[in-house]
């Protein structure tokens, strides 16, 4: 079964040899140009995405819009991507030992992101990568965030264990 990886984590590619990159730094954060008008009512969070080379030759990276799909809450709704106010990747060239990051904005309802999700699809030298998806929550720490996301089996364990403390609570009242 394929899992996905916490936020933090750093993520390798097999038909890219050396080739390696992670979604960290999940926090809140104001856009620095201004809020868009589309988002109003809804609470801004950035990412970063790193793509690092350990490999011994150069690639030409891709991390365009379109590429990157965020997540938020249990029901997995999409968030507002603010293209406006994010940084991408486009078309460098990641020499050995030098890594590249993206930073990218976005928003959804307050109570929504504790749970978010986000898939990339690297393009590598013209080449798509197979999609990769991390897990996890704004103001969770990157260290914590697989003990509280919707990671499969550990959001059901946690929701389990919630509605077992519930019920037995109720019965000792």
């Amino acid at each position: 079964m394929y899992e996905p990886n916490v936020v933090g984590d750093w993520q390798e590619y097999d038909e890219h040899a050396g080739l390696r990159v992670r979604v960290h730094q999940l926090r809140a954060a104001e856009p620095p140009r201004g809020r868009d008008d589309a988002a109003e009512g809804l609470t801004y969070f950035a990412v970063r995405v790193t793509v690092e080379n350990r490999g011994e030759r150069h690639f030409g990276i891709h991390l365009e819009d379109g590429q990157i799909d965020v997540r938020v809450g249990p029901d997995g709704e999409s968030a507002f991507i603010d293209w406006r106010n994010s940084q991408f990747i486009e078309g460098f060239d990641v020499y050995p030992l030098r890594r590249a990051t993206a930073v990218l904005f976005a928003a959804g309802p307050e109570a929504a992101l504790s749970q978010v999700d986000v898939q990339i699809q690297l393009r590598v030298d013209e080449e798509w990568t197979g999609r990769r998806l991390w897990a996890g929550g704004v103001g969770l720490d990157e260290g914590q965030a697989g003990a509280h996301t919707a990671a499969g089996r550990e959001s059901l364990a946690h929701q389990i264990s919630n509605f077992l403390r519930e019920q037995a609570e109720e019965g000792t009242a």
